[in-house]
């Protein structure tokens, strides 16, 4: 198994512990779930802080999401792709800000954690890579719509990605979806 590979493995079984402890998850209990040594994470990592950033890094990357919207059906009505786009990107949502906020309510937000973000223009390249794909989902029904499959993605994840609404006013991917498609009036 090769170094890359093995920093994988520990992050895939880090990751539930890391949500659930955040900093306070020791090397112990992640090298009993990915079933290795702890010395093996100290092969792979230079030390814990490391391997908390990469679960913050991995908790971040949105291939996970993408590689769910790829794989919704695009002969499933436009309503019921968008739905399970819903609820995929917000998954994604919730365990980034799951792993950060276990991180942070744990102590780890210091300089050292900050100096080691996503490159620049990583948040941008995620964020159109998203648009692309949702714009995919809606291309089939082009014909169907007013605005360009581009524009209706973009209205969808405005939608979805806004600030989170407070208790007793938030919307499910099912409302989201019949808002953006049908508005808001009766027929």
């Amino acid at each position: 198994m090769s170094v890359e590979q093995r920093r994988a493995m520990i992050v895939a079984a880090a990751l539930p512990l890391v949500a659930e402890h955040g900093a306070n998850v020791t090397t112990s209990q992640i090298a009993r779930a990915a079933g290795v040594g702890e010395g093996t994470i100290f092969r792979a990592f230079a030390d814990k802080d490391e391997v908390l950033q990469a679960c913050m890094t991995e908790a971040m990357n949105p291939d996970h999401a993408l590689r769910e919207l790829a794989s919704i059906p695009l002969d499933e009505p436009l309503a019921a792709r968008l739905v399970q786009a819903a609820e995929a990107l917000r998954a994604h949502l919730e365990r980034m800000g799951t792993v950060a906020a276990a991180l942070y309510a744990s102590g780890h937000h210091h300089d050292r954690a900050a100096a080691r973000r996503p490159a620049p223009g990583a948040r941008e390249a995620s964020a159109r890579a998203t648009l692309e794909a949702v714009t995919e989902l809606i291309e089939p029904d082009r014909a169907a719509l007013r605005l360009e499959p581009r524009q209706v993605a973009a209205a969808f994840l405005g939608l979805l990605f806004a600030r989170p609404l407070p208790a007793g006013a938030e919307l499910t991917p099912t409302d989201l979806v019949d808002i953006l498609l049908h508005g808001t009036r009766h027929p």
